[in-house]
């Protein structure tokens, strides 16, 4: 079975598929073919085998995975653990630099108190979060610059011994 979803850029645009073509292009079952079917995924025509043209397919499936984003409202971030657009904590946001330009937001949900997290340009924070007191903090060091190991060696005197 496919572990994410299937990518409707995986699909031809100009080629016909069948449902077993379709289902081993999309890494996905038959069953979930003929699901989509049902669900609203147009054939060319009523006969056997039942064919579906690439272009109707990509924008079906393209369509289903549109209709499931939204944005968050300024001033909020979304929270896994709830599933829902939440606001900070008391306001209170930590900004992390990863580049001169971009970097990572981490806030405290106020509902269920879990570590929310979203990528934002650095310049766009004011209008992503307004009335949010924006901290900017430091990444943690990392174990790359530490410094080298030391030279006095008795690796070679406990051999000999």
């Amino acid at each position: 079975m496919a572990a994410r979803r299937a990518s409707p850029s995986a699909v031809k645009l100009n080629r016909t598929y069948d449902v077993a073509e379709l289902a081993a292009r999309l890494g996905v079952h038959k069953n979930t073919v003929r699901h989509w079917q049902r669900d609203g995924l147009k054939p060319l025509d009523g006969r056997r085998p039942v064919l579906f043209h690439g272009s109707t397919v990509r924008a079906f499936l393209s369509s289903r995975s549109a209709s499931r984003k939204s944005p968050c409202p300024p001033g909020t971030l979304y929270c896994f653990r709830c599933r829902a657009p939440r606001a900070p904590a008391l306001g209170m946001v930590d900004y992390l630099p990863i580049s001169a330009t971009g970097g990572n937001v981490r806030a405290i949900c106020a509902t269920c108190e879990t570590v929310m997290h979203r990528r934002a340009a650095q310049a766009t924070l004011a209008s992503i979060l307004p009335g949010c007191d924006v901290q900017v903090v430091q990444a943690p060091p990392r174990l790359k610059g530490s410094p080298s190991p030391s030279l006095d060696c008795d690796l070679e005197r406990q051999a000999t011994t």
